[in-house]
């Protein structure tokens, strides 16, 4: 990257800790989040399957920054993947390169990141944005599992009225977490306050690789 280019090329070979949680919620009690054409929940009785990801990117990776990013699990026709509905980020450079490159709707935040003095092992992650208010999150990482996790999966986000589906591929070593959320009432991640999550764990010193090499795939 120079320094007339406003983000890295893709695709982005990010590293660090990221913590991951895999909720249950009733679609009727999320935000009406805008779709790529097409493409729509995966729901089991009127649940859907979303995921929170409180990320602290490294600088041995394409970017340094940190995030918070909510994810559906969704198909369009027979093919399953990803949707990022709601993003929150602390570097502009993030900002601007996940819009342009792959239509991830990322918003600037500020974050706190921090060991939790009245928990010890306990990492206490704290976001301010607009329309959220203040949202807190906690992690105790408990037994580290004997694997290391490989996931590759697909974005299906919308870029100038295209639908594109990202590579992504996740590797880490997985522990088992104790989350819990704690966000503002009136803001727009209230409704993680309603339950817990159904699994959390942490990744470790992660590798993540998203985005295409030539040629890009192009859903409709």
């Amino acid at each position: 990257m120079t320094e007339a280019e406003p983000f890295p090329p893709e695709p982005w070979d990010l590293r660090g800790r990221m913590h991951v949680s895999l909720w249950g919620p009733r679609r009727n009690r999320l935000p009406r989040w805008t779709l790529p054409e097409g493409v729509r929940p995966l729901t089991v009785g009127g649940r859907c399957a979303l995921l929170t990801f409180c990320v602290d990117y490294s600088p041995e990776g394409t970017l340094a920054y940190r995030e918070l990013l909510l994810a559906l699990a969704v198909r369009q026709g027979r093919r399953t993947g990803c949707t990022a509905v709601a993003v929150w980020v602390d570097s502009e450079q993030s900002k601007a390169g996940g819009r342009t490159l792959w239509g991830i709707p990322k918003e600037i935040g500020g974050f706190a990141w921090e060991p939790w003095a009245g928990a010890p092992g306990t990492e206490h992650v704290r976001l301010r944005a607009p329309g959220t208010g203040e949202v807190r999150a906690a992690f105790r990482p408990g037994r580290p599992l004997p694997v290391r996790l490989p996931v590759r999966t697909r974005l299906l986000q919308e870029v100038d009225g295209e639908t594109l589906a990202v590579p992504a591929h996740l590797t880490g070593e997985p522990s088992l977490t104790r989350a819990s959320f704690r966000p503002d009432p009136a803001g727009t991640l209230a409704f993680l306050g309603e339950g817990r999550p159904l699994l959390s764990f942490t990744l470790e010193d992660f590798r993540f690789r998203v985005g295409f090499r030539p040629p890009r795939e192009r859903l409709g």
